[in-house]
């Protein structure tokens, strides 16, 4: 521990703190009578023996203020100790409201504002420059010559008062003074002792804690990082304070930084940190209420393979999708990666549910990339048009699809068009971690983490008899619902403008939009999603005569490729779009989804938007578009 050491221009003040330290043992270490101008170097030994705080008073406290990076209590005489110099000074001066000048440095006073009124006197201040003596002489000289009958102050002040022909008093105080000063850097040094005995502890805590620690600002700098991120991402300290979080971490956008540091909310997520996959949890430093910065944990992912067995890869194709390769541009498809990611954590199926087109497969490799399994295969078995023993012989059989993804992810595509009997081997693969074979009674064990994709939800799937109900309870806890391109503008946008420059780019020509054929391209529902869009873009630009391209002919392609969709069935809200009729039952069960949601929790929008995987703002769009109250 430090100490506190007490310097001071007089001997009487000494004294004064032995009667002190008698009464009460405050943590003084040295006491020592200095000249101002030695000071800094007085302060600066003390220092290099062992002192943490410093006591002083006036120009000396000023002095070690300026000149070294220590704390410095200055006394401050107490408002009862000017009360007696001001009382003694009428005793000598012995004159009507007398006009009583204080020379010195403003931090060696106490507050003085209604000395005139309680003792019948013209008190006129005369404060220096802090750290300049010279001036306190003209100070007291200017006083004299401005008609002082008294001048209160220190050395200078009284020797040049005395040049002057003008009576004066010296800066006394009494203990209490000093009392306060003392018990001011004991608290202070309490503080101080409380302050590194948590870095220590801090410090402690990182070096051999289990998981990557980053340090933020409130800019979202880093300020420092503990050895084991420093070991996954294979860069020192030094290297990357100073460095932009998103510079060191791609996927913490400006949304995300915007949400932990703007609105003080945690948040949790995957990182790919230097080729090492970890969970992060991002949570806001909180003082009295402002975000001071925040702190992210990151847990190293463990691998369910060893590596050794890194290359029996059975029969998949290599995985290269990942969460950023998805278009995220708008705050719905925002939000269903960020479950997505959390759900990686898990070894429970999950349900991908989302309209012809949209990203379930790319979701379903993403998810499996960021998880325990990554290191295994990745295969995926469609369903439809399957019977029931082609069914069970492409994913249950010898050399099925649940035997070659052994340690990796299998995605079963249209889940409910599998057969009950197929249903119950896969309830029994997912709760048990058995496979069925061609014969009831023939078994091996399966190590898979399953996700399905379906084409309506599991509820309705329940009540119109097509899933079995332990099936149901098994599948009903990770969802995940992908939006449609035409509830996401942001990345129908960026679709549109992408697809139709890398048709240009293939086919070697040069077409440009005008503003009529993008907004026809935008208020279109696209039905078919990604796909719809590559293949109408294909073809729109191959068959493109002009290198401007009006509303004119993207409308007739249109209708030529889908019918009268467009003219029939035009949908009356903010996008503006076609609706197909056989859309009508979706758009009438999401609503009725909405409803109870709502009626579920109570009214409560986030709550509810949360149950159904999408923001609120789209929910609150949802419900205006639906007439929901």
């Amino acid at each position: 521990m430090g100490k506190i050491a007490l310097l001071v221009s007089r001997e009487e003040m000494i004294y004064q703190a032995h009667n002190i330290l008698q009464e009460k043992k405050y943590p003084i270490g040295e006491m020592k009578v200095i000249h101002s101008e030695s000071a800094v170097m007085e302060a600066r030994q003390s220092i290099a023996d062992g002192a943490s705080i410093i006591i002083a008073r006036g120009l000396q406290a000023s002095l070690i203020k300026q000149y070294t990076d220590i704390p410095v209590v200055e006394i401050i005489l107490t408002a009862q100790e000017m009360a007696l110099l001001v009382m003694r000074a009428k005793q000598i001066v012995k004159k009507p409201q007398p006009i009583i000048a204080v020379v010195g440095f403003k931090n060696m006073f106490c507050d003085m504002s209604y000395f005139d009124e309680l003792y019948d006197i013209e008190l006129r201040t005369y404060y220096g420059k802090q750290g300049v003596e010279r001036e306190l002489k003209e100070l007291a000289l200017q006083a004299v010559s401005e008609g002082a009958d008294l001048i209160i102050g220190g050395d200078t002040a009284v020797t040049a008062a005395a040049g002057g022909g003008v009576p004066s008093l010296f800066l006394s105080m009494t203990e209490d003074s000093l009392k306060n000063a003392f018990s001011m850097a004991e608290s202070m040094e309490y503080a101080m002792n409380v302050e590194k005995k948590s870095a220590a502890q801090m410090e402690t805590l990182l070096d051999y804690t289990f998981n990557g620690v980053i340090q933020l600002d409130g800019e979202g700098m880093v300020k420092g990082v503990n050895p084991l991120l420093e070991d996954m991402i294979g860069r020192s300290q030094e290297e990357l304070k100073g460095t932009f979080i998103g510079d060191m971490a791609p996927e913490i956008g400006t949304d995300i930084l915007r949400r932990v540091l703007g609105a003080g909310k945690e948040y949790s997520m995957f990182l790919d940190l230097n080729h090492t996959s970890v969970f992060a949890v991002l949570a806001p430093i909180l003082l009295e209420g402002r975000v001071e910065g925040a702190i992210i944990t990151c847990h190293r992912m463990t691998r369910k393979r060893a590596e050794k067995e890194e290359g029996k890869k059975g029969g998949s194709l290599p995985v290269l999708t990942r969460f950023e390769d998805i278009l995220q541009a708008s705050a719905s498809m925002r939000e269903c990666l960020r479950l997505a990611r959390l759900y990686a954590l898990s070894r429970q199926p999950i349900v991908i549910m989302g309209e012809a087109g949209t990203e379930k497969r790319m979701l379903a490799q993403s998810i499996h990339n960021c998880s325990a399994y990554s290191r295994g295969p990745f295969l995926d078995v469609p369903c439809d048009g399957l019977s029931n023993e082609e069914q069970q012989e492409a994913i249950f059989g010898d050399k099925g699809a649940a035997v070659q993804a052994q340690e990796g992810t299998l995605l079963i595509q249209d889940a409910d068009c599998l057969t009950g009997a197929n249903q119950y081997r896969l309830y029994q693969m997912i709760r048990f971690h058995i496979c069925h074979g061609q014969e009831i009674g023939q078994l091996r064990r399966i190590n898979v983490r399953v996700m399905v994709t379906l084409r309506a939800p599991l509820g309705r799937l329940v009540q119109q008899g097509r899933l079995r109900r332990d099936l149901y309870y098994l599948l009903s806890g990770l969802e995940l619902k992908i939006p449609p391109l035409r509830e996401r503008p942001e990345d129908l946008k960026r679709k549109l403008e992408d697809t139709i420059r890398e048709c240009c780019e293939r086919y070697g020509r040069y077409h440009v939009l005008t503003e009529g054929a993008k907004k026809l391209l935008l208020e279109y529902p696209w039905r078919g999603n990604l796909f719809q869009i590559d293949s109408f873009c294909d073809r729109l630009i191959l068959t493109a005569q002009r290198r401007s391209i009006d509303e004119i002919r993207v409308k007739k392609l249109l209708q030529e490729l889908y019918g009268e969709d467009g003219e029939e069935n035009r949908e009356e809200g903010r996008m503006g779009s076609w609706v197909k009729e056989e859309a009508k039952e979706e758009v009438c069960e999401e609503a009725g989804l909405i409803v109870r949601a709502l009626k579920k929790h109570g009214g409560n929008r986030e709550k509810t938007a949360k149950e159904l995987g999408i923001s609120k703002a789209t929910l609150w769009r949802k419900m205006k578009k639906y007439e929901v109250e």
